[in-house]
């Protein structure tokens, strides 16, 4: 059955019985993990966790529902927890929800299913299955996780801090969760002794994450805007952020997803088809850059741009590489490719 959130959070929490199967898919992993954690904290801390993937099951799709209806060795609570997950546990799954009996919970931990995909299918027909799509938080969304997040450790939070915290950290849970664990700790916060969060806490920790300091580099770099270019190496190298730390992992990681996306548009699909599709996949801040720079990089000219990153991170950590400004040379020459593409 399909559930929202709030839904299959109070059923993992309460370790509702009559569900065998939780399946939490969708492009926020981090947002389906913290999902997956509630069902281990329900469970308890002695409780037995049996780790097993979608290549296990593949291969012996009898497995899962064999592991489910075992008696723990200690006699204990148990748990089965299956990571990566998709069509290749199909088979294991149907199994499962067809069994005499499961005793103990599966929870399946996929990245985004197609609709068409035989696992989401099956968890939503099956009465004793829940799935649950997490997707990363459009900007009101994502002030209001901020702040709840922040509770958690300790934080009182304002709406405009915990804007500039999830600009900050682009909408990903577990940067988030790692920015707020850091600031509780330099405020000596917890959920006993909360402490306001305030701006100054964040300029004086530098709250905001690699990969959201990077975003504007990344868009001066795949826009061909060498002056924006220029602006963000000068910011960034005054507060230490050279070599490496400018291609590894923001710039690398927004060439992945354009080349997946570009791929799409190379088989017949609009650019504007492929970004509607995206949907939330997308963080809402990024969602005009990206649809920018799809309209202007070719696959083959990605390609290159990403091998030309990798070779230059490979330069960087090799014995005797390349020092700072060799990797600032190489965001120039791919901003003046990105500028002859207007």
């Amino acid at each position: 059955m399909k559930a929202n959130r709030p839904q299959i959070e109070r059923a993992l929490k309460a370790r509702d019985e009559s569900i065998r199967l939780f399946l939490l898919y969708g492009p926020d992993e981090a947002g389906s993990r913290a999902l997956a954690k509630l069902l281990a904290a329900a469970m308890g801390p002695e409780a037995e966790r049996v780790d097993l993937s979608g290549s296990d099951l593949k291969g012996d799709p009898a497995r899962l529902a064999d592991e489910a209806a075992s008696i723990s060795l200690f006699g204990g609570a148990r748990y089965i927890w299956v990571e990566p997950a998709g069509d290749d546990s199909a088979e294991a799954a149907e199994a499962l929800v067809g069994a005499a009996t499961a005793g103990n919970p599966v929870v399946m931990l996929a990245g985004a299913l197609k609709p068409a995909s035989r696992l989401l299918k099956l968890a939503l027909a099956a009465p004793c299955a829940m799935a649950c799509a997490s997707y990363v938080p459009e900007a009101g969304e994502a002030d209001k996780l901020v702040i709840e997040m922040g509770r958690e450790v300790g934080l009182s939070i304002r709406r405009d801090v915990a804007r500039r915290i999830a600009d900050g950290c682009a909408g990903n849970r577990a940067v988030i969760a790692q920015e707020l664990a850091k600031l509780a700790l330099f405020l000596d916060a917890s959920p006993e002794r909360p402490k306001p969060l305030e701006d100054d806490a964040l300029d004086a920790v530098g709250a905001a994450s690699e990969e959201g300091d990077l975003s504007r580099l990344v868009d001066s770099v795949l826009g061909g805007d060498a002056a924006g270019l220029e602006a963000e190496l000068t910011r960034l190298h005054s507060v230490g952020v050279e070599g490496i730390s400018l291609v590894r992992p923001a710039l690398l990681r927004r060439l992945a997803l354009l080349a997946k996306l570009r791929a799409e548009v190379d088989q017949g699909n609009s650019v504007t088809a492929v970004m509607a599709s995206s949907g939330k996949s997308l963080f809402w801040k990024d969602k005009d850059a990206i649809g920018a720079q799809l309209s202007r990089w070719r696959s083959d000219l990605l390609a290159k741009a990403m091998g030309r990153v990798m070779d230059v991170q490979r330069q960087v950590i090799s014995p005797g590489g390349i020092g700072a400004l060799a990797v600032d040379e190489e965001l120039f020459a791919i901003c003046r490719q990105a500028a002859r593409l207007r």
